[in-house]
């Protein structure tokens, strides 16, 4: 009798990934004609669905004059490459470290990285700062994301698509009669055998590819950590620079969140040896998922907050600027310490600070940490990670607001007039904004739950009795008492 291996499917499996592969980018582009600075956010039409139109929807979103054909554009589309070979360039002439990532499965022999994403951004970052000295809100680099940003959409995720069918197809190359002469192996989950599912997920764990002049890339760690986060801030940045040029300052709202989302990134790039040990590197197949996810949805659907704050430059005053930055600093310091307290049980296991905590003996050889703060949850870490992302959308507010026309006569207790006279006040639209600005929190929130799942159930496969055992030592997988 034949025997049968069941395929164990995530995100749904293939009817879920080709959700999530279709649904995902239209969604972007929801946000960013719902939520505009021509009509308001939301667009009057969502408050009122029953009076929607595709006339009035097209009108007040700012539709380009050639339709879907105007979503895309060839210079755009060219300039976000050039962006792309300039950020290789940087990463293949500035010093870099080369680090060894974990053993690879199938050939007990770690992979070579070569690492200077923090550098890479100080550059980039350093260069805009000289054409802001020079030419103030009006650097070209802040007016041609703002003009272009849908076209610049596109763009990005035209390249996803065709990185991820690149490596679908690409990765059949595999030679999987281990240990092969190239180190490439297919990803655990990344194999079903299902074409959608495969491509979402993606096949070859650690594609590379090897380019005149610039030697071996690793593409899902160069993806990961380069092009899409770095964008997040030019993005950011370019947004303040428009809230500049539209009432001629810069409110104190949109300068904290991308003064937090600015840390965030520098501080991943800073610490960029640690993307080796995270489930991306070491599990995830590179495709469709990790393609987009790095180099559209984190630049395009993190910004949305300074996106809406450009059009509604809330000012929060000294208080609140206070207390948000409380709760990023409480986030921070639960984060780094929990992830400190753990590196240093591992690689010093006497040390003081950690010498007197419990902990579990597995039969691997390995010991799970009972006590301090891994005493309280399994991924501490992650509701420090979320509590600091919560900053990324609190100062929006109660978010929502409505464009009026020059000279209009609009009642509001607050409003704001646009140097073209346009009048900006929240209006009925007041609390409907949270849609755009907090759904990170929440597709965060989600995230961070999804990937303690998938890591338990790697534990539980990979520990056994040992996991089941610490299960009942640390109850709790997140947030203590709470979930």
């Amino acid at each position: 009798m034949a025997s049968s291996t069941v395929v164990e499917y995530e995100f749904g499996g293939p009817l879920g990934a080709a959700a999530i592969t279709i649904g995902l980018p239209l969604l972007l582009y929801f946000f960013a004609f719902g939520c505009n600075d021509v009509s308001g956010c939301p667009v009057p039409s969502l408050l009122s669905p029953r009076t929607f139109t595709w006339e009035k929807w097209t009108a007040e979103t700012g539709w380009p004059e050639g339709g879907i054909w105007g979503l895309f554009d060839w210079k755009v589309t060219g300039a976000v490459l050039a962006y792309y070979f300039f950020i290789l360039l940087l990463w293949r002439l500035l010093p870099a470290q080369k680090v060894h990532g974990t053993k690879l499965v199938h050939h007990g022999r770690p992979l070579e990285y070569r690492m200077n994403a923090f550098p890479t951004s100080v550059v980039v970052f350093a260069l805009c700062a000289i054409g802001t000295y020079f030419k103030g809100a009006d650097f070209a680099v802040w007016t041609y994301i703002a003009d272009h940003y849908v076209q610049m959409l596109t763009a990005n995720l035209l390249i996803s698509f065709a990185l991820a069918t690149y490596l679908y197809i690409r990765s059949f190359g595999v030679d999987t009669n281990y240990p092969n002469r190239d180190l490439r192996e297919l990803a655990a989950g990344g194999k079903t055998g299902n074409v959608i599912y495969d491509f979402y997920i993606g096949r070859e764990l650690n594609p590379r590819v090897t380019l005149p002049f610039f030697g071996e890339i690793d593409i899902k760690t160069w993806c990961e950590m380069y092009p899409g986060l770095t964008g997040w801030i030019l993005l950011d940045l370019a947004f303040v620079a428009k809230q500049y040029r539209t009432y001629g300052y810069a409110s104190d709202s949109i300068l904290l969140i991308a003064f937090f989302q600015g840390f965030y990134v520098l501080n991943s790039h800073y610490n960029e040896l640690g993307l080796l040990v995270m489930m991306d590197t070491t599990t995830d197949g590179m495709g469709f998922m990790l393609s987009f996810g790095d180099l559209l949805w984190v630049p395009f659907l993190y910004s949305t907050q300074c996106r809406y704050l450009a059009v509604y430059p809330l000012q929060l005053g000294w208080f609140n600027v206070a207390a948000v930055s409380a709760v990023f600093a409480l986030g921070l310091y639960i984060f780094r310490a929990a992830n400190d307290q753990k590196h240093m049980f591992r690689t010093h296991p006497n040390n003081p600070s950690v010498a007197g905590l419990s902990y579990i003996q597995t039969k691997r050889g390995t010991r799970l940490l009972t006590a301090g703060w891994w005493g309280m949850s399994r991924h501490i870490n992650y509701f420090g990670d979320w509590l600091q992302a919560l900053p990324f959308s609190l100062p929006t507010g109660m978010a929502g607001y409505l464009i009026y026309p020059a000279g209009s006569l609009v009642a509001a207790s607050q409003s704001f007039q646009m140097t073209d006279g346009r009048k900006v006040v929240q209006g009925e639209a007041q609390g409907w904004g949270i849609i755009f600005t907090y759904f990170y929190v929440l597709y965060f929130a989600i995230l961070l739950m999804h990937r303690e799942r998938r890591d338990d159930a790697m534990c539980a496969a990979k520990y056994g009795e040992d996991w089941e055992k610490y299960r009942r030592a640390v109850r709790w997988r997140i947030l203590p008492w709470v979930y």
